[in-house]
């Protein structure tokens, strides 16, 4: 749920970037801090075990302006992805206002991500919220790599596993070029801020 300080008139509004390890997550965080590097105030907080991939979070505060009267701040988080990091993932989860699942694309990674979204749905129980309900953003990660002719699952393959049911708006991306990683940003703070907005009156 929202931080919402009446006093200050401000607002902080956590956003998760969930998704199979090695699926884009923290290079989604880092391309957003290098575009954005004049409206976040400070470091981006990074957390890696000896092989260079989250263990516990990437945090990445953004101020976004005024909302309602409000300032409002973004904390923007990434779990690790690797399935023995369950019990951080669900602590970094607790208190989420919205959602960015981030799909690996690569065909071989096709059960991990849908193991990954049984994961968060399992988890947000944890938190007695549902993922019907919870903002939630998906970013099909690495459509680059079409260039190297690795395989790649169509967007249409990747909706059928993960969002047919969800019917969330979902994004072909590349957190590597920053194809669709402001939109999906952009996305995930309108839905998030329009459901947190009858707090702010």
């Amino acid at each position: 749920m929202a931080f919402v300080n009446l006093k200050k008139k401000e607002v902080q509004v956590k956003i998760v970037y969930y998704g199979p390890g090695r699926g884009g997550k923290t290079t989604n965080l880092e391309y957003i801090y290098n575009k954005f590097n004049e409206r976040i105030q400070t470091e981006m907080v990074t957390v890696k075990t000896h092989g260079d991939r989250t263990l516990f979070f990437d945090f990445l505060p953004i101020d976004i302006g005024k909302i309602n009267g409000y300032t409002a701040k973004m904390q923007l988080y990434t779990v690790p992805g690797q399935v023995k990091y369950n019990a951080t993932r669900r602590l970094v989860l607790r208190g989420a206002d919205g959602i960015v699942f981030v799909a690996d694309s690569m065909a071989v990674r096709r059960e991990k991500n849908i193991l990954s979204l049984k994961n968060l749905h399992e988890n947000l129980k944890n938190y007695k919220k549902s993922i019907f309900a919870i903002p939630l953003v998906f970013q099909y990660n690495k459509v680059d790599l079409t260039e190297q002719g690795i395989p790649l699952l169509p967007f249409a393959t990747m909706e059928k596993d993960l969002n047919s049911q969800l019917k969330r708006p979902a994004f072909e991306a590349s957190a590597v070029t920053g194809t669709n990683v402001v939109s999906t940003l952009k996305k995930i703070i309108t839905m998030t801020m329009a459901s947190i907005k009858d707090e702010l009156k």
